[in-house]
């Protein structure tokens, strides 16, 4: 049970990692630190004392930093040792001597450790984590101690198996332990609301299960059959294999669970299921001790011709592969860990003498086992034919301690412990606070992420996983019955989403020795133009193949192409039909869009033209506020042009009728103006004539603001109304779709192109009566020449804009705007920009003013 200073701890590391924000994280330690020390000041001193025997570690090494260790030294509670587990042991040493030696790692902290043999058990493994977390202290007194000290280690390594881990995650996990497993593979320590502290740097079964379903439909085997070890391991796993094989189109004949222990008869009916069967291909997620039970079983049947697929567990067991005698898995394909190395392990672990480590009574009974010798001075081996000193040479020797083929099993222990020491450089700054410091370091291992000096990067997901990668491994016989686990390709979960995860690079041999990939399907896929038919009580994958009717693909059944979609050339699939637009990258696009910015540059260089000679007589003898005004607008016409190219959207089918309507109000409005300016001009020189009394500069604006503001009224009616919008055209192309804009409303278009067509014939009328008025420079006979382009460009747009399919009637509309546009600039801006540069003569208020100034003179 927590003490109260512990649980006080406990809620103020909640309330600073809820409130805790980057950049102010230190400053929000300091803080809770504080109060950390404040609340324990406040409670009184308890007396701490532990309930039943303590647990003394098998291996032990002091230190500044303690790290914990469990392995399954032994196999059973009798004298059984387990060698994989004591060289799992050696490798934790190993990385805690390498770190302890360098100078750039830790400097100044020394890591030790405390080692506890679980025995296989999970209720002892359970005991070693609480030791771990504890201490083996029998007692503690108010003199001595409050019972608020730190965990007796600040991480975990281990355990081997995954059910102890299960255990020992659930009871260190309130306690924010670290639990770094290098072999505990079940997908349920995925967990975090159940395992909060564990992590682990083996990928998950999941990864593994989804991983064989993979390399399975990689090869095309949809018709398949299973068997599992009937445990954790093998339903769990198979079950996750189920799921993905169903989501690929792989179909599982049959699926049979075995464990070593059962009866002839159950092991006869599993070889009567794949006989009577039609898969060729066999998945089996056993363990390696299950199949070396169930290998001799098939060989008495002789069940050759089948193609193996193996789990992590057995498929590259030498032992496995010496039980084969019949060779009825040559050829098998299945995953296994990847190849590691770890420098100067091997090296370190053939020098090891039982005499040289830290309590070494449990470690000298397993060199006396290993050896089938007895130590001098020990009696633990009484029955020994011959006596050993402890520093026998391991060189040479070939037994279970000196196979180095679980390397890459030691390297995710070397790993794990290199995941723990990225994280202590807290402990320099906060080795001051109890409960903190191992939230911190448990925090900071989540989010490693380092090479060692092999170059493997090592970091976790938010599950405690790291990432999944497996080598692909084919059995290929060589001779004197000698089979190699030949790499042929990799499966990584790194991978984008969306890509092949199986990747084979190296030739393999599948059964009876071929290089030929063999069949395994129920039923033969179906010829393009055809239909499946399903058979009566068998999975998806067992069908007869039916013609379809014409225009239809074959699937599942024949069907018709939704309307965005069309049928390939093979009819066996629907493919998506292409999007037809104006866009920028096609050449119509890109010369409408060239014509557009060419057309705004023009106008821009007027306008700079007008601007430096503005004070200038031929500028401004036709009101050059309204000359401005009208190269505004002419650049806003040809950049309106552009917003009819691109894939038609809500703004942009909105946007490009009421711009090009406002805009065109807005320029014919300003010729207007000058028209009638003109004209009125003219007028006024009668005698007796007031009329420009009436139409000065103030009137001009507020006529061009009147004509305009009704175009906008107008537009945001049809806007309100009905507006235009993104429009799918299935009927004109049978293969491809016509992006385009709907009007929405046909009366707002047609009345926002009405008003234009309005004001230009009123223009063209009112030029047209002040054409032969007397001037040298009568801006009316421009503005006539540009009001009969305008009329007949837009005249001619109607039946053309109609009649144009698609994209085409897009580009109609384009080149009527550029067009018009076009007109409007030359022909009333470029004579005057052509006099004001090469006739600068003739640019006086004499000349522009001459004929009429005579006429009007008495």
């Amino acid at each position: 049970m927590l003490s109260v200073q512990q649980q006080i701890c406990n809620l103020v590391i909640k309330v600073c990692f809820l409130t805790g924000r980057e950049p102010f994280k230190t400053l929000s330690i300091f803080f809770c630190s504080l109060l950390l020390v404040a609340s324990l000041s406040w409670t009184e001193e308890l007396i701490c004392k532990q309930r039943g025997d303590p647990e003394n570690p098998s291996l032990f090494q002091d230190g500044d930093i303690i790290l914990g260790g469990i392995f399954s030294f032994h196999t059973s509670w009798k004298v059984n040792y387990a060698a994989a587990d004591f060289q799992f042991a050696q490798t934790m040493l190993f990385a805690i001597e390498e770190i302890n030696n360098s100078t750039d790692l830790l400097p100044g902290i020394s890591l030790g450790y405390k080692l506890y043999d679980s025995c296989g058990s999970i209720a002892r493994s359970t005991r070693a984590a609480l030791a771990l977390a504890n201490g083996n202290e029998i007692a503690y007194t108010p003199s001595e101690a409050p019972c608020v000290s730190p965990a007796q280690v600040q991480a975990i390594v281990g355990e081997t198996s995954s059910s102890p881990s299960t255990a020992i995650a659930t009871v260190i996990g309130p306690l924010n332990i670290p639990m770094i497993s290098h072999f505990a593979t079940c997908a349920c320590l995925s967990d975090k609301t159940k395992y909060p502290s564990f992590l682990r740097t083996i990928p998950s079964d999941y990864h593994q299960s989804r991983a064989l379903a993979h390399l399975v439909k990689h090869f095309g085997w949809t018709w398949v059959g299973a068997i599992r070890t009937n445990d954790d391991y093998g339903n769990n796993g198979m079950a996750t294999f189920t799921e993905t094989a169903q989501q690929l189109g792989i179909c599982l004949e049959y699926s049979v669970p075995f464990y070593r222990t059962d009866s002839e008869d159950k092991i006869e009916k599993i070889i009567g299921i794949i006989k009577s069967s039609t898969s060729k291909v066999i998945v089996a997620f056993l363990s390696h001790k299950d199949m070396d039970v169930l290998i001799p079983e098939l060989s008495q049947y002789n069940l050759t011709g089948y193609q193996w697929v193996g789990s992590e567990s057995w498929i590259v067991d030498s032992q496995t592969a010496a039980i084969d005698k019949q060779h009825i898995l040559d050829g098998a394909i299945g995953l296994s860990i990847p190849k590691a190395h770890v420098t100067g392990l091997k090296e370190f672990m053939l020098d090891v003498k039982p005499l040289n480590v830290s309590g070494s009574e449990m470690f000298t009974e397993f060199w006396e086992t290993l050896f089938n010798c007895r130590l001098k001075q020990s009696e633990s081996s009484a029955g020994a034919d011959r006596e050993c000193t402890g520093h026998e040479d391991l060189t040479g020797v070939q037994n279970s301690f000196t196979d180095m083929s679980l390397m890459p099993i030691f390297n995710n222990v070397y790993k794990g412990v290199y995941a723990v020491n990225s994280s202590l450089w807290i402990h320099m700054f906060l080795n001051f606070m109890l409960c903190f410091f191992l939230l911190q370091i448990l925090q900071q291992i989540r989010k490693t992420n380092f090479k060692t000096k092999e170059g493997d990067e090592v970091y976790f997901n938010v599950n405690g996983d790291p990432p999944a990668k497996y080598e692909i491994v084919n059995w290929q016989p060589r001779e004197n019955n000698i089979v190699d686990f030949v790499q042929v390709g990799l499966y990584d979960t790194t991978v984008p989403a969306g890509k092949h995860k199986v990747k084979t690079s190296h030739y393999c041999i599948f059964v009876l020795s071929s290089m030929q990939v063999p069949v395994s399907v129920c039923s033969e896929k179906c010829p393009p133009g055809t239909r499946k038919v399903l058979q009566k009580g068998k999975p998806v994958c067992c069908y007869d193949c039916v013609q379809c009717a014409e225009g239809e693909i074959n699937s599942i059944n024949c069907v018709r192409c939704h309307p965005e979609f069309w049928p390939n050339e093979r009819r066996d699939a629907c493919i998506k039909k292409e999007a037809v637009f104006l866009s920028y990258e096609e050449i119509m696009g890109a010369l409408l869009t060239a014509a557009s910015l060419f057309g705004t540059c023009m106008t821009a260089v007027v306008a700079f033209i007008f601007f430096r000679y503005r004070k200038t007589p031929i500028v401004r003898a036709n009101n050059s506020e309204l000359s401005f005004l009208l190269l505004f607008s002419l650049t806003l016409c040809f950049l309106c042009s552009l917003t009819f190219i691109g894939r038609p959207s809500e703004w942009s089918c909105m946007l490009r009728h009421t711009a090009f309507g406002i805009t065109f109000v807005l320029c014919i409005s300003c010729v207007l103006g000058k028209t009638m300016v003109v004209l009125m001009a003219f007028r006024s020189t009668l005698p007796g004539s007031n009329v420009m009394k009436w139409f000065g500069p103030a009137q001009q604006r507020l006529s061009v603001l009147g004509f305009t503001l009704i175009q906008v009224i107008i537009c945001v009616l049809w806007l309100t109304i009905s507006p235009p919008f993104p429009f799918k055209n299935f009927k004109e192309l049978k293969d491809k779709i016509i992006l385009e804009c709907a009007l929405g409303s046909p009366v707002g278009f047609w009345a926002v192109l009405g008003y234009i067509g309005l004001l230009a014939i009123l223009c063209f009328i009112f030029a047209f009566l002040a054409r032969k008025l007397p001037d040298n420079f009568n801006e009316a006979k421009f503005i006539t020449f540009s009001m009969l382009i305008f009329c007949a460009v837009w005249i001619t747009f109607i039946p053309a804009y109609v009649s144009s399919p698609g994209k085409f009637s897009v580009a109609v509309e384009i080149f009527a705007i550029l067009a018009s546009s076009y007109g409007l600039l030359i022909c009333i801006f470029f004579p005057k920009c052509y006099v004001i540069l090469l006739k600068p003569e003739k640019n006086t208020k004499k000349n522009v003013m001459g004929k009429g100034a005579r006429a009007a003179s008495p």
